[in-house]
């Protein structure tokens, strides 16, 4: 990352407001550096150059999956998916979205232009999408983040028909060494091993080295079984007693190899987790040790728990899980984003027990009740999935 450096005269700098300096970064941790020196009565900045990311102090997201690519990518040229991406982009801006997580690594491809990962199934045009919603974002003043699903890769059946030259092709041909694991006609890269982490650094950096990107986004695609089968020998092999202790180590590995990543390129970029919202279920199903994450500074800038939950859900009541995500959060200095399932709305919740079934049929106005619980809590601020 290239500095420059910024001379301000003492007195100058004493005429400048607060106002003056908003366009800086607010993180203490993203701030630039510094100096005074007494001799010359000079201030020296050193400000990074190049792109600025943008990012607010409240954080209303919202996810943009990869699934409803079929409907305005696949088939379209770029002028038509500029369009469509215009139109959603604007309607996310009018309910007061300010942050948008752009699906762009969902299955081990990529919707942008790399020489790591092979192209999304959905990508038939000749043009860069991610280049084409990063100008639509920033057009509008919406900070974009580049969402990843950081272990899931294609079915057998897609896995087959990719070129031999991508490196987890190649790793599914060397079932020996255990890098890559299928489970249920789908591969996944295995976390035990360094070489995962590796190439997870990769991706994100190809990324920023790239784009002009004002953030990184995982969700919770962390182990995809609990059988020990599958990752048996790597667990036998470290010499751990534990398996889920172990576990949650390896995923830890390759969220600070992220985390590391972005910030070796900018301190300003932030990187942020959405894990489920049930606190236990990360640790029972997918060794994801958000604890360790949310409750402390190096692994994330921000957590977004996925709260998908109703006031009336019998396991996880929305008001008495958000209450826990804050204690979790305590004081650590890692930004809380909620995340709601407008998706939901007039749909039967089958899981939510007796007198949850129906919640979100019967109570059309639970987003909005959500939000303002959201708001009058020590949290950052919320982030929507339709």
């Amino acid at each position: 990352m290239k500095i420059k450096k910024l001379v301000i005269p003492v007195m100058l700098l004493a005429l400048c407001s607060c106002s003056d300096m908003r366009g800086l970064p607010e993180s203490s941790e993203s701030q630039p550096v510094t100096t005074y020196s007494q001799d010359l009565g000079q201030l020296y900045i050193d400000i990074p150059e190049g792109y600025a990311p943008l990012n607010y102090q409240t954080q209303i997201g919202q996810w943009f999956p990869y699934m409803y690519y079929s409907d305005y990518m696949y088939g379209k040229n770029a002028d038509e998916f500029r369009n469509s991406v215009r139109e959603m982009f604007s309607a996310a801006k009018s309910n007061d979205v300010n942050t948008v997580y752009l699906h762009v690594h969902p299955c081990g491809d990529a919707y942008y232009n790399s020489e790591i990962f092979p192209s999304g199934v959905s990508l038939d045009g000749d043009y860069d999408p991610l280049e084409i919603m990063l100008e639509e974002a920033h057009s509008l003043e919406l900070s974009a983040h580049a969402w990843l699903n950081p272990l899931r890769l294609q079915t057998e059946e897609q896995m087959e028909n990719i070129p031999d030259s991508f490196i987890t092709k190649q790793w599914t041909k060397e079932p020996e060494k255990n890098l890559v694991k299928s489970i249920n006609g789908r591969w996944y890269l295995n976390p035990a091993y360094e070489e995962t982490s590796e190439l997870l650094s990769q991706c994100v950096n190809e990324l920023l080295e790239n784009y002009d990107l004002d953030g990184i986004h995982i969700d919770d695609y962390f182990y995809p079984t609990t059988d020990p089968e599958f990752d048996r020998e790597a667990f036998e092999a470290s010499g751990s007693s534990d398996l889920t202790e172990w576990r949650m180590e390896n995923c830890t590995r390759f969220v600070k190899a992220i985390y590391d990543a972005v910030k070796s390129h900018d301190k300003r970029i932030l990187f942020g987790i959405s894990p489920q919202g049930n606190i236990n279920a990360n640790y029972t199903s997918q060794y994801a040790d958000v604890k360790l994450w949310g409750g402390n500074k190096g692994y994330c800038d921000y957590i977004v728990p996925q709260i998908y939950f109703g006031f009336e859900n019998s396991a996880c009541p929305f008001d008495k899980t958000l209450a826990e995500w804050e204690i979790l959060r305590g004081d650590s200095g890692v930004e809380l984003i909620i995340g709601l399932a407008p998706y939901k709305l007039g749909k039967e919740d089958k899981w939510a027990g007796e007198f949850g079934e129906q919640e979100w049929i019967d109570n059309p106005d639970i987003i909005s009740r959500q939000i303002e619980l959201v708001n009058n809590s020590s949290a950052e601020g919320y982030a929507l999935y339709y």
